[in-house]
């Protein structure tokens, strides 16, 4: 079922705004803690003191109710970031990301595993969960472009959003090397802007960047 039908079903309801919050976030919580196969109907509604029949009334099955829930939570960590500087933005980014990283690693995990195990939920969790957050992270290279600090043919554009969001997916499995809140901002300064051919200066600002065989920007 698509993010709009299962909104529209949710519509459909007599449920507060208040009281759908509150399912939805019993839902994410869920998630978190367990994975996918962890949420049930009858664990949503003990949870929320709901009746298992208004669950069902509402949203039919457990895939429709866990995408109306993640459309709720539409909105990317790294939007709105803009510092005006492309160092500026990823170091905001990396910092965010470290500071949410206990709260978020359960949902992407669960996210992660049921992107793969349920075909049904896959549609759902990309427009929900990975766009999203894709689309900040590549807005924030385009503006770059656009102020002259990156070149628009500069290969490894479109492979910072995937290593940036990969590099978050695998963190907690090398907690052995990656234990401290800099390693994001370590990824970003040692990775990420070398290969983007951007030289950030020591206070964090944007230097001159450079193309492949020395040309300018």
């Amino acid at each position: 079922m698509s993010t709009q039908a299962a909104t529209a079903a949710a519509r459909r309801s007599k449920l507060t705004p208040e009281r759908e919050a509150e399912l939805y976030e019993a839902v994410i919580c869920l998630l978190r803690e367990g994975g996918y196969d962890s949420v049930t109907m009858e664990g949503v509604a003990a949870r929320t003191k709901c009746g298992k029949a208004t669950l069902y009334r509402q949203w039919g099955t457990k895939p429709r109710l866990v995408t109306a829930a993640l459309d709720k939570r539409r909105c990317a960590v790294f939007t709105g970031i803009d510092t005006g500087s492309l160092v500026g933005d990823l170091r905001e980014a990396a910092r965010i990301a470290a500071t949410s990283r206990d709260r978020d690693a359960e949902l992407m995990e669960a996210v992660s595993q049921a992107y793969i195990a349920h075909p049904d939920l896959r549609a759902a969790l990309r427009e929900t969960v990975i766009e999203p957050e894709v689309a900040a992270l590549d807005a924030m290279l385009a503006r770059a472009v656009e102020r002259g600090e990156l070149a628009a043919d500069n290969p490894a554009i479109g492979f910072v959003a995937p290593c940036f969001l990969g590099m978050l997916r695998i963190e907690r499995l090398f907690e052995d090397r990656f234990a401290d809140a800099e390693t994001m901002r370590t990824f970003v300064d040692a990775v990420i802007l070398p290969a983007l051919k951007v030289r950030p200066s020591h206070g964090g600002a944007t230097e001159e960047a450079e193309r492949s065989g020395g040309s300018e920007v």
